[in-house]
C-alpha cells in the first residue's frame, strides 16, 4: 500500500492498492476511487461493534475497499484541517477525539475509550466516550485547521482549552483545572475550566476547534438562527465544551430562540 497527503487546507488522501490489499473508512469519506476497487458497507463486527463506533462519533457501518486490480481510492474530511498519517505497531494504540477517525488498513482496530476522570469528561472538552485506534497498520487520522505536536516529558503538564486537543498517546492523562480570576472567567473567554495534559507522551493539537467555526458561521446567519447557533455554542465555551456544555448550550439556545 503507498499513499500521497495532497492539498494545504482541505486535503485528501488518495491510496494505492495491490491485488487483495484492503482498507476501510467511515462512511460518506470516499471521495473517488478507480476502476477495480470493490466496496463493501458492514457493521465491521456486527451490531454492536457498530453502535460502539456510534457513541465514539464514528458510523454505525463501515465501508470496507479491496482491490481485485492495482488500484486507487481517495478519502476526503468534511471539514477543513490536516490529515495525519501513523503507522501503528501490533498493539500501540492512540485516544482520538470524536470524528477523528478517517481510514485505515483493515488489520486497524477502532474502538471506544473513556475518559478516566469524571471532571474530565464533562468539562475537558470532548465527553466521556473518544476514539481509540490499534494496530498494527496504517492510520489516517483528520485532526481540524493546522496541527501542531509536542513531547511532554514524564510529569510535565500543558493547559490547554477546550476543543484543541486534538489526539494524544494513551500515556497522557487529562484533568482539569479550573481558571482564576473572576475577570478571566468573565471576559477572558476561555470558560470556566481548561484541559490539563501531563505527561509522559505525545500529543497533537488543532488549531480550529468545530466549535469555533460555528461561532463563526453563526455570525453570517439570519439573527435568529445566529442566535440559536451562538448562544448554545457560548455557553458551551463557558462550561467547557463538554457534554455538560453541549446540553446547557442547546436548552439555553432554544429557550431563546423560541421567544
Amino acid at each position: 500500500m503507498r499513499y500521497e497527503i495532497s492539498g494545504t487546507v482541505m486535503q485528501t488522501v488518495s491510496i494505492d492498492l495491490s491485488p487483495g490489499e484492503r482498507i476501510v473508512s467511515q462512511t460518506h469519506a470516499m471521495a473517488w476511487m478507480s476502476d477495480g476497487i470493490t466496496m463493501d458497507t458492514h457493521t465491521g463486527g456486527g451490531l454492536f461493534a457498530g453502535l460502539k463506533r456510534a457513541l465514539s462519533g464514528g458510523s454505525i457501518f463501515i465501508t470496507e475497499y479491496g482491490a481485485e486490480r492495482p488500484g486507487h481510492v481517495a478519502f476526503a474530511p468534511r471539514f477543513p484541517g490536516t490529515i495525519i498519517a501513523r503507522e501503528l505497531r501490533a498493539g500501540e494504540s492512540l485516544i482520538c477525539r470524536k470524528e477523528t477517525f478517517l481510514c485505515a488498513e483493515y488489520s486497524v482496530s477502532l474502538e471506544i475509550a473513556f475518559q478516566q476522570r469524571f471532571g474530565a469528561g464533562v468539562f475537558a472538552g470532548e465527553g466521556f466516550i473518544l476514539q481509540r485506534v490499534t494496530g498494527p497498520g496504517t492510520v489516517f487520522l483528520d485532526l481540524s485547521g493546522e496541527v501542531i505536536e509536542k513531547t511532554l516529558s514524564p510529569g510535565e503538564r500543558l493547559r490547554v482549552h477546550a476543543g484543541h486537543i486534538g489526539m494524544q498517546e494513551p500515556t497522557v492523562s487529562t484533568d482539569i483545572q479550573m481558571v482564576r480570576g473572576f475577570r478571566n472567567i468573565l471576559f477572558g473567554g476561555e470558560g470556566l475550566f481548561l484541559a490539563t495534559l501531563t505527561g509522559p507522551g505525545k500529543i497533537w493539537l488543532q488549531s480550529m476547534p468545530i466549535l469555533n467555526l460555528a461561532e463563526e458561521i453563526a455570525r453570517h446567519l439570519p439573527s435568529n438562527e445566529a442566535r440559536d447557533v451562538g448562544v448554545g455554542a457560548g455557553v458551551g465555551r463557558l462550561v467547557g465544551g463538554g457534554a455538560a456544555g453541549a446540553v446547557v448550550g442547546g436548552l439555553l439556545g432554544g429557550l431563546l430562540g423560541n421567544e
